[in-house]
């Protein structure tokens, strides 16, 4: 309990156990060693290439997941009772840490560290993800991210914005069309092509082709109404 009466977070629960845990140093005087906190640890600076290594990655979740040869582990304990520690420790981690090492093996593959941006939603992989691994739904059917009941219940209310067409397309479609845009833009540009493009709006003009056109499929609909009628 906290001093005032008031129940502690879990994110207070946590900072208490792991400050009770550091040993003491005795180069700080103190009135500064209460200063020291979960927070400031995490300011640490990190490596973005362990970070962002994939193997890496892999033998972090080895590690602290239980190997098949290994000791077997004590029975869990109650998730009632048990501290905020334990329950990260024996119910969250285990599961969450092989979906955050997949979740990185999926970024790579999108080049999310490669460019600025993709079409690779981490939230979303990870939503189906655990959705698809949780125990209860051991011997059932892969369900994909838009057939999640509450997903697709959600987004009926908070419905997304379309996803821009670069993102949709893959690098040999985008090179086509640039490529494509780029040949006519060419082409375009010749001295005959202008001449003929120009040549082409003049007469359009002076004949009125878009009035005759218009008439022209006026008469052809008036044609099949009166023919319709007669039927």
């Amino acid at each position: 309990m906290a001093a005032g009466g008031r129940a502690l977070s879990l994110w207070q629960q946590l900072c208490a156990e792991y400050e009770a845990e550091q040993p003491l140093c005795p180069d700080i005087p103190e009135s500064k060693r209460q200063s020291v906190s979960l927070e400031a640890g995490m300011l640490q600076p990190l490596c973005m290439e362990q970070f962002y290594s994939a193997p890496a990655a892999d033998t972090v979740v080895q590690q602290l997941l239980p190997s098949p040869e290994a000791a077997p582990l004590p029975e869990p304990p109650d998730p009632k009772t048990c501290s905020p520690r334990e329950y990260l420790e024996y119910y969250i981690f285990p599961v969450l840490l092989p979906g955050l090492a997949e979740l990185l093996h999926q970024a790579k593959k999108e080049k999310c560290f490669e460019r600025k941006r993709t079409k690779f939603i981490a939230c979303d992989f990870l939503t189906e993800w655990l959705y698809n691994h949780n125990p209860k739904r051991k011997d059932e059917s892969f369900t994909e991210f838009f057939s999640i009941p509450f997903v697709n219940n959600w987004l009926k209310i908070h419905p997304r914005r379309p996803m821009p067409l670069s993102l949709h397309l893959s690098e040999e479609e985008a090179c086509i069309i640039i490529q494509s845009f780029w040949r006519g833009y060419r082409v375009r540009c010749d001295k005959e092509v202008q001449e003929l493009r120009q040549w082409q709006k003049q007469f359009r003009e002076e004949e009125h082709i878009s009035e005759r056109v218009e008439e022209f499929w006026t008469e052809q609909e008036d044609k099949a109404f009166i023919q319709g009628g007669n039927l």
